[in-house]
């Protein structure tokens, strides 16, 4: 058992709460005991383990992992929550693979970590295929992100990639982009696509919206009508009520 901080192994763990740490190892971390359950039952490929002397087991057969313990104190200064559930998991970065057909989402310049992740976790409930993320939205690595998101993001190929390129082509596929625009969009339900139409829906940065470059390339621009006195809604709301309405 690992009793020390400043441990070689804790100090690399803990490294890995850093983007530019995580890029360079192709690797990070999943904590708490569902997520690391998901994580094990999914195709990510698990390093190792980290445990407290103090955690509850496992559902899942652990018995192929590698498997280090550590002290509850020990492990309190690797946690990202303020009630840590004494699980942990190294993970290694999925190789990018090719989005399968079908609905996707493209975020543009997504900064809050829990909208990331809550549209990812109800863009594989709503079953899309895949999403596309600029260069700028928020790492999808990152803690916050991965907690949001509850597992969805082991079964859903989510793609950092030059958003310009994809909407091309997506374009060329005969698929639809709708972007959203609360200000001048025609209503989603007006825009609902027909039959077997594929769709690719694009959401902004939760402050600017979609960028004017990208903006131009869609096809159309559709909003979620306000009908009180709030001036938007937020963006994990918009893309949550478009994709159910939009299911087939």
């Amino acid at each position: 058992m690992i009793t020390s901080a400043n441990n070689s192994s804790i100090k690399k763990l803990k490294k890995l709460r850093q983007k530019k740490y995580r890029v360079k190892e192709r690797r990070f971390l999943v904590e708490g005991v569902h997520l690391v359950e998901e994580a094990l039952v999914s195709n990510v490929a698990v390093d190792k383990l980290v445990t407290s002397e103090e955690a509850p087991l496992l559902s899942v057969d652990v018995s192929g992992q590698r498997v280090e313990e550590v002290s509850a104190s020990v492990f309190a200064t690797l946690s990202d929550t303020e009630s840590p559930q004494g699980w942990l998991a190294v993970c290694h970065m999925p190789a990018e693979v090719e989005v399968p057909n079908g609905n996707v989402l493209l975020f543009d310049g997504i900064r809050d970590p829990g909208n990331l992740g809550t549209m990812i976790r109800t863009a594989e409930a709503a079953g899309l295929t895949g999403i596309y993320v600029s260069e700028d939205t928020v790492d999808v690595f990152n803690p916050k992100v991965i907690r949001a998101t509850q597992g969805a993001m082991f079964h859903l190929p989510v793609i950092t990639a030059d958003l310009k390129k994809e909407v091309s082509s997506l374009k060329d596929k005969g698929i639809m982009i709708y972007g959203t625009d609360m200000h001048s969009g025609v209503s989603y339900r007006d825009a609902k696509p027909q039959g077997e139409e594929l769709y690719a829906l694009l959401l902004g940065n939760e402050a600017r919206g979609i960028s004017p470059e990208l903006l131009r390339l869609t096809d159309e621009t559709v909003s979620v009508p306000i009908l009180g006195k709030a001036e938007s809604l937020n963006v994990a709301v918009t893309a949550g009520i478009i994709m159910y309405e939009w299911i087939h």
